[in-house]
Protein backbone atom coordinates (compact mmCIF):
# COMPACT_ATOMS: atom_id res chain seq x y z
CA UNK A 1 0.00 0.00 0.00
CA UNK A 2 1.50 3.32 -1.09
CA UNK A 3 1.58 6.28 1.23
CA UNK A 4 -0.36 9.40 0.30
CA UNK A 5 2.82 11.38 -0.46
CA UNK A 6 4.16 8.59 -2.70
CA UNK A 7 0.92 8.61 -4.70
CA UNK A 8 1.25 12.35 -5.21
CA UNK A 9 4.79 11.91 -6.53
CA UNK A 10 3.70 9.20 -8.97
CA UNK A 11 0.83 11.32 -10.27
CA UNK A 12 3.13 14.33 -10.76
CA UNK A 13 5.73 12.21 -12.52
CA UNK A 14 3.16 10.88 -14.97
CA UNK A 15 1.69 14.34 -15.44
CA UNK A 16 5.11 15.77 -16.35
CA UNK A 17 5.56 12.95 -18.90
CA UNK A 18 2.37 14.08 -20.59
CA UNK A 19 0.32 10.99 -19.78
CA UNK A 20 -3.46 11.43 -19.78
CA UNK A 21 -5.68 11.12 -16.71
CA UNK A 22 -7.18 7.80 -17.83
CA UNK A 23 -3.77 6.18 -18.30
CA UNK A 24 -2.60 7.45 -14.91
CA UNK A 25 -5.78 6.06 -13.36
CA UNK A 26 -5.23 2.61 -14.91
CA UNK A 27 -1.50 2.52 -14.13
CA UNK A 28 -2.29 3.22 -10.46
CA UNK A 29 -4.63 0.20 -10.49
CA UNK A 30 -7.62 2.40 -9.56
CA UNK A 31 -5.94 3.42 -6.29
CA UNK A 32 -7.12 7.00 -6.84
CA UNK A 33 -10.33 8.21 -8.42
CA UNK A 34 -10.18 10.27 -11.61
CA UNK A 35 -11.54 13.32 -9.80
CA UNK A 36 -8.61 13.27 -7.33
CA UNK A 37 -6.06 12.91 -10.13
CA UNK A 38 -7.65 15.84 -11.98
CA UNK A 39 -7.67 17.98 -8.83
CA UNK A 40 -4.00 17.27 -8.07
CA UNK A 41 -2.93 18.09 -11.63
CA UNK A 42 -4.86 21.36 -11.48
CA UNK A 43 -3.09 22.25 -8.21
CA UNK A 44 0.27 21.54 -9.86
CA UNK A 45 -0.53 23.78 -12.83
CA UNK A 46 -1.60 26.64 -10.54
CA UNK A 47 1.07 26.46 -7.82
CA UNK A 48 3.72 24.05 -9.04
CA UNK A 49 2.98 21.52 -6.29
CA UNK A 50 0.19 19.65 -4.56
CA UNK A 51 -0.80 21.52 -1.41
CA UNK A 52 -3.43 19.83 0.72
CA UNK A 53 -4.47 22.20 3.49
CA UNK A 54 -6.07 19.38 5.46
CA UNK A 55 -6.66 15.66 5.25
CA UNK A 56 -9.89 14.65 3.52
CA UNK A 57 -12.79 13.54 5.68
CA UNK A 58 -13.48 14.19 9.34
CA UNK A 59 -10.62 15.54 11.48
CA UNK A 60 -8.59 12.90 13.27
CA UNK A 61 -9.19 12.78 17.00
CA UNK A 62 -7.44 9.49 17.89
CA UNK A 63 -5.27 8.31 14.99
CA UNK A 64 -2.83 11.18 15.32
CA UNK A 65 0.97 11.23 15.23
CA UNK A 66 1.06 11.93 18.95
CA UNK A 67 -1.20 8.98 19.77
CA UNK A 68 0.82 6.66 17.52
CA UNK A 69 4.05 7.62 19.28
CA UNK A 70 2.42 7.01 22.68
CA UNK A 71 1.36 3.53 21.58
CA UNK A 72 4.86 2.71 20.33
CA UNK A 73 6.47 3.79 23.61
CA UNK A 74 3.84 1.86 25.58
CA UNK A 75 4.52 -1.33 23.62
CA UNK A 76 8.25 -1.03 24.14
CA UNK A 77 7.67 -1.09 27.91
CA UNK A 78 5.05 -3.84 27.90
CA UNK A 79 4.57 -6.19 24.96
CA UNK A 80 1.35 -7.93 26.07
CA UNK A 81 -1.64 -5.68 26.64
CA UNK A 82 -5.32 -5.69 25.69
CA UNK A 83 -6.88 -3.07 23.44
CA UNK A 84 -9.24 -2.00 26.20
CA UNK A 85 -6.41 -1.48 28.68
CA UNK A 86 -4.26 0.31 26.12
CA UNK A 87 -7.17 2.56 25.14
CA UNK A 88 -7.77 3.34 28.80
CA UNK A 89 -4.12 4.23 29.34
CA UNK A 90 -4.23 6.56 26.34
CA UNK A 91 -7.67 7.95 27.26
CA UNK A 92 -9.26 6.64 24.03
CA UNK A 93 -13.01 5.97 24.26
CA UNK A 94 -15.92 5.46 21.82
CA UNK A 95 -17.11 8.74 20.40
CA UNK A 96 -20.36 10.00 21.90
CA UNK A 97 -22.29 13.02 20.68
CA UNK A 98 -23.80 15.55 23.06
CA UNK A 99 -27.17 13.92 22.35
CA UNK A 100 -25.82 10.49 23.32
CA UNK A 101 -24.31 11.81 26.54
CA UNK A 102 -27.53 13.62 27.38
CA UNK A 103 -29.59 10.46 26.97
CA UNK A 104 -27.11 8.43 29.00
CA UNK A 105 -27.16 10.90 31.88
CA UNK A 106 -30.95 11.14 31.72
CA UNK A 107 -31.24 7.34 31.92
CA UNK A 108 -28.77 7.11 34.79
CA UNK A 109 -30.71 9.69 36.78
CA UNK A 110 -34.02 8.01 35.95
CA UNK A 111 -32.77 4.55 36.97
CA UNK A 112 -31.27 5.81 40.23
CA UNK A 113 -34.55 7.54 41.08
CA UNK A 114 -36.77 4.56 40.22
CA UNK A 115 -34.74 1.53 41.39
CA UNK A 116 -33.45 0.87 44.89
CA UNK A 117 -30.23 -1.11 45.16
CA UNK A 118 -32.06 -4.34 46.03
CA UNK A 119 -34.41 -3.84 43.07
CA UNK A 120 -31.51 -3.56 40.64
CA UNK A 121 -30.44 -7.04 41.75
CA UNK A 122 -33.73 -8.28 40.25
CA UNK A 123 -33.07 -6.87 36.79
CA UNK A 124 -32.58 -9.42 34.01
CA UNK A 125 -30.04 -7.97 31.58
CA UNK A 126 -30.04 -9.44 28.07
CA UNK A 127 -27.96 -9.33 24.91
CA UNK A 128 -27.13 -11.24 21.71
CA UNK A 129 -23.77 -12.17 20.23
CA UNK A 130 -22.61 -13.91 17.05
CA UNK A 131 -20.22 -16.89 17.13
CA UNK A 132 -18.74 -18.84 14.22
CA UNK A 133 -16.76 -22.05 13.78
CA UNK A 134 -13.46 -20.20 13.28
CA UNK A 135 -13.23 -19.72 17.02
CA UNK A 136 -13.76 -16.97 19.51
CA UNK A 137 -11.50 -14.04 18.99
CA UNK A 138 -12.03 -10.31 18.81
CA UNK A 139 -10.68 -8.33 15.89
CA UNK A 140 -10.58 -5.34 18.26
CA UNK A 141 -8.78 -7.11 21.10
CA UNK A 142 -6.89 -10.18 19.84
CA UNK A 143 -4.09 -8.46 18.01
CA UNK A 144 -0.33 -8.57 17.76
CA UNK A 145 0.99 -5.25 19.00
CA UNK A 146 4.15 -4.20 17.22
CA UNK A 147 6.03 -1.13 16.07
CA UNK A 148 6.27 -2.34 12.45
CA UNK A 149 5.42 -5.30 10.18
CA UNK A 150 8.72 -7.10 10.76
CA UNK A 151 8.26 -6.89 14.53
CA UNK A 152 4.71 -8.23 14.17
CA UNK A 153 5.91 -11.28 12.19
CA UNK A 154 8.29 -12.19 15.02
CA UNK A 155 5.66 -11.98 17.74
CA UNK A 156 2.42 -13.69 16.92
CA UNK A 157 0.59 -16.41 15.08
CA UNK A 158 -1.62 -15.75 12.09
CA UNK A 159 -5.30 -16.35 12.76
CA UNK A 160 -6.90 -18.21 9.83
CA UNK A 161 -10.37 -17.03 8.89
CA UNK A 162 -12.81 -18.70 6.50
CA UNK A 163 -14.43 -16.53 3.88
CA UNK A 164 -17.97 -17.57 4.83
CA UNK A 165 -17.81 -19.39 8.19
CA UNK A 166 -20.90 -21.04 9.59
CA UNK A 167 -22.23 -19.02 12.48
CA UNK A 168 -25.02 -18.83 15.03
CA UNK A 169 -26.43 -16.16 17.29
CA UNK A 170 -26.56 -16.66 21.05
CA UNK A 171 -29.02 -14.82 23.28
CA UNK A 172 -28.33 -14.79 26.99
CA UNK A 173 -29.83 -13.14 30.04
CA UNK A 174 -28.17 -12.62 33.43
CA UNK A 175 -29.25 -11.36 36.83
CA UNK A 176 -27.61 -11.37 40.25
CA UNK A 177 -28.73 -14.96 40.84
CA UNK A 178 -27.32 -16.43 37.65
CA UNK A 179 -27.96 -16.78 33.94
CA UNK A 180 -30.81 -17.96 31.78
CA UNK A 181 -30.59 -20.95 29.46
CA UNK A 182 -28.98 -19.78 26.24
CA UNK A 183 -31.13 -19.36 23.15
CA UNK A 184 -29.23 -20.35 20.00
CA UNK A 185 -30.58 -19.12 16.69
CA UNK A 186 -28.87 -20.86 13.78
CA UNK A 187 -31.00 -19.86 10.81
CA UNK A 188 -31.12 -16.37 9.31
CA UNK A 189 -31.26 -13.19 11.34
CA UNK A 190 -33.56 -12.35 14.22
CA UNK A 191 -36.61 -10.22 13.49
CA UNK A 192 -39.25 -9.14 15.99
CA UNK A 193 -41.41 -12.22 15.31
CA UNK A 194 -38.63 -14.70 16.09
CA UNK A 195 -37.55 -12.63 19.06
CA UNK A 196 -41.06 -12.73 20.52
CA UNK A 197 -41.55 -16.42 19.77
CA UNK A 198 -38.14 -17.89 20.68
CA UNK A 199 -36.42 -15.52 23.11
CA UNK A 200 -38.85 -13.62 25.31
CA UNK A 201 -40.66 -16.72 26.66
CA UNK A 202 -37.31 -18.05 27.92
CA UNK A 203 -36.69 -14.81 29.83
CA UNK A 204 -40.22 -14.88 31.25
CA UNK A 205 -40.05 -18.49 32.43
CA UNK A 206 -36.58 -18.12 33.96
CA UNK A 207 -37.25 -14.99 35.96
CA UNK A 208 -40.68 -16.09 37.18
CA UNK A 209 -38.96 -19.21 38.51
CA UNK A 210 -35.81 -17.59 39.91
CA UNK A 211 -36.87 -14.06 40.89
CA UNK A 212 -40.57 -14.51 41.54
CA UNK A 213 -43.18 -11.95 40.56
CA UNK A 214 -41.22 -8.71 41.01
CA UNK A 215 -38.42 -8.31 38.47
CA UNK A 216 -37.47 -6.06 35.53
CA UNK A 217 -36.43 -7.00 32.00
CA UNK A 218 -33.73 -5.05 30.14
CA UNK A 219 -32.93 -5.07 26.43
CA UNK A 220 -31.03 -2.66 24.20
CA UNK A 221 -32.29 -0.63 21.25
CA UNK A 222 -31.82 -3.26 18.51
CA UNK A 223 -34.60 -3.15 15.91
CA UNK A 224 -36.33 -6.40 16.99
CA UNK A 225 -36.38 -5.08 20.57
CA UNK A 226 -37.95 -1.70 19.87
CA UNK A 227 -40.59 -2.98 17.44
CA UNK A 228 -44.05 -1.99 18.64
CA UNK A 229 -45.19 -5.64 18.85
CA UNK A 230 -42.17 -6.53 20.99
CA UNK A 231 -42.83 -3.59 23.28
CA UNK A 232 -46.49 -4.60 23.54
CA UNK A 233 -45.54 -8.22 24.39
CA UNK A 234 -43.19 -7.05 27.14
CA UNK A 235 -45.83 -4.73 28.55
CA UNK A 236 -48.42 -7.52 28.69
CA UNK A 237 -46.19 -10.29 30.09
CA UNK A 238 -43.45 -8.73 32.23
CA UNK A 239 -44.16 -7.17 35.61
CA UNK A 240 -41.68 -4.43 34.65
CA UNK A 241 -39.34 -3.70 31.74
CA UNK A 242 -37.09 -0.87 30.58
CA UNK A 243 -38.84 0.36 27.44
CA UNK A 244 -37.35 1.81 24.27
CA UNK A 245 -37.84 5.38 25.48
CA UNK A 246 -35.52 4.91 28.46
CA UNK A 247 -32.55 2.68 27.52
CA UNK A 248 -29.84 4.94 26.01
CA UNK A 249 -28.07 4.19 22.70
CA UNK A 250 -24.34 3.43 22.51
CA UNK A 251 -24.21 2.14 26.08
CA UNK A 252 -22.49 -1.27 26.23
CA UNK A 253 -20.77 -0.02 29.39
CA UNK A 254 -24.15 -0.21 31.14
CA UNK A 255 -24.90 -3.85 30.29
CA UNK A 256 -23.14 -6.52 32.43
CA UNK A 257 -23.07 -8.88 29.45
CA UNK A 258 -21.09 -6.39 27.40
CA UNK A 259 -18.69 -5.20 30.08
CA UNK A 260 -18.11 -8.58 31.73
CA UNK A 261 -20.11 -11.74 30.95
CA UNK A 262 -19.35 -12.16 27.24
CA UNK A 263 -15.63 -12.09 28.03
CA UNK A 264 -16.16 -14.81 30.64
CA UNK A 265 -18.18 -16.83 28.15
CA UNK A 266 -15.59 -16.42 25.38
CA UNK A 267 -12.74 -17.63 27.62
CA UNK A 268 -14.79 -20.71 28.50
CA UNK A 269 -15.35 -21.59 24.84
CA UNK A 270 -11.69 -21.19 23.90
CA UNK A 271 -10.70 -24.11 26.13
CA UNK A 272 -12.45 -26.70 23.93
CA UNK A 273 -12.46 -24.97 20.55
CA UNK A 274 -10.42 -27.69 18.84
CA UNK A 275 -13.57 -29.83 18.97
CA UNK A 276 -15.57 -27.35 16.88
CA UNK A 277 -15.60 -28.54 13.27
CA UNK A 278 -19.19 -27.87 12.18
CA UNK A 279 -22.27 -25.89 13.10
CA UNK A 280 -23.56 -28.82 15.17
CA UNK A 281 -20.37 -29.05 17.24
CA UNK A 282 -20.33 -25.25 17.53
CA UNK A 283 -23.80 -25.32 19.08
CA UNK A 284 -22.79 -28.14 21.44
CA UNK A 285 -19.74 -26.19 22.61
CA UNK A 286 -21.73 -23.01 23.16
CA UNK A 287 -24.29 -24.90 25.23
CA UNK A 288 -21.50 -26.45 27.29
CA UNK A 289 -19.65 -23.19 27.82
CA UNK A 290 -22.63 -21.20 29.06
CA UNK A 291 -22.89 -23.61 31.99
CA UNK A 292 -19.31 -22.83 33.06
CA UNK A 293 -19.83 -19.08 33.56
CA UNK A 294 -18.83 -18.41 37.16
CA UNK A 295 -21.62 -17.29 39.46
CA UNK A 296 -19.38 -14.86 41.35
CA UNK A 297 -18.53 -13.07 38.08
CA UNK A 298 -22.23 -12.74 37.25
CA UNK A 299 -23.08 -11.45 40.72
CA UNK A 300 -20.26 -8.90 40.83
CA UNK A 301 -21.03 -7.56 37.35
CA UNK A 302 -24.72 -7.08 38.20
CA UNK A 303 -23.93 -5.66 41.63
CA UNK A 304 -21.65 -3.00 40.11
CA UNK A 305 -24.44 -1.64 37.91
CA UNK A 306 -25.61 0.99 40.41
CA UNK A 307 -22.08 2.30 40.75
CA UNK A 308 -21.87 2.61 36.99
CA UNK A 309 -25.09 4.60 36.94
CA UNK A 310 -23.63 6.96 39.53
CA UNK A 311 -20.45 7.43 37.50
CA UNK A 312 -22.35 8.07 34.26
CA UNK A 313 -24.48 10.66 36.04
CA UNK A 314 -21.49 12.42 37.62
CA UNK A 315 -19.53 12.50 34.35
CA UNK A 316 -22.49 13.95 32.43
CA UNK A 317 -23.02 10.82 30.35
CA UNK A 318 -19.41 10.15 29.36
CA UNK A 319 -18.33 6.61 28.47
CA UNK A 320 -16.92 4.47 31.30
CA UNK A 321 -13.48 3.15 30.42
CA UNK A 322 -13.38 0.58 33.25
Amino acid sequence: IMKHKDLQNVVLSKYEKGEGRTKRFRDLNCTLCLRTIKRWCKMNRQSGSIQLLKLPGCPRIVHTKGAIEKVKHRLQRKKSISTRQLAGDLVVVPMLTDKHRGKRKKFANWARANFRKEETMNILFSDEKMFDIDGVYYSQNDRVWAVDRADADKKGDIKPKRKFPQKVMVWLGVCSKGGTPSVIIDNDSVDHARYIQEVLPVALEYDNKVLGSQWTFQQDDAKPHIHHLTQRWCQHHFSSFIDKNHWPPNSPDLNPLDYSIWDEFAHATQCQWDKVTSKATLIDELKRSVKTIRQDVVFESCSSWTNRLYRVSKTNGCYLRE
